[in-house]
């Protein structure tokens, strides 16, 4: 008989409001129960980042954590993946899922790469045609539309 193996418990919910964006902590930040992404909140536009490995571990937590801000009430999404230097499918598909509900609420996404290796992933499987790519989170922030940027 093998022995026990400890299972770490699957990824807290995330918990949103679906009134606006709930109300930030001190110094703007608003963290998910993990505080695996940390997300940052300048009127109806949030910046979510994710950590140096995207991959199938935590690609469900970073979709929660999109679609949830996103439910929320952002008109705005920055994905700040400047930090990231690897990316595999299943963080893809947490994106791809992401722009999709962004695409349903009129919500406009971004993504600030600076890693050379994710940004080849993301031009190997057309991400990069599907959402637009910057090199930094204050780039992106710049292109999105004025209402994003506005609390109504």
């Amino acid at each position: 008989m093998l022995p026990a193996v400890a299972v770490p418990p699957r990824a807290a919910a995330v918990w949103v409001r679906r009134r606006g964006p709930p109300e930030p902590r001190s110094g703007g930040e608003f963290l998910v129960p993990e505080d695996r992404f940390p997300v940052t909140w300048t009127g109806r536009t949030a910046v979510v980042a994710v950590p140096a490995e995207l991959d199938l571990t935590i690609a469900d937590g970073l979709r929660d954590t999109l679609l949830g801000v996103l439910n929320a009430g952002a008109l705005g999404l920055v994905v700040d993946m400047t930090a990231t230097t690897f990316c595999d499918s299943a963080g893809i598909t947490a994106i791809t899922r992401a722009v999709r509900r962004g695409a349903a609420t009129d919500a406009t996404i971004r993504l600030a790469v600076t890693s050379t290796p994710v940004l080849r992933v993301l031009d190997l499987v057309g991400i990069d045609r599907l959402i637009d790519v910057y090199p930094s989170v204050d780039a992106a922030q710049a292109s999105l539309p004025d209402q994003a940027k506005n609390v109504r």
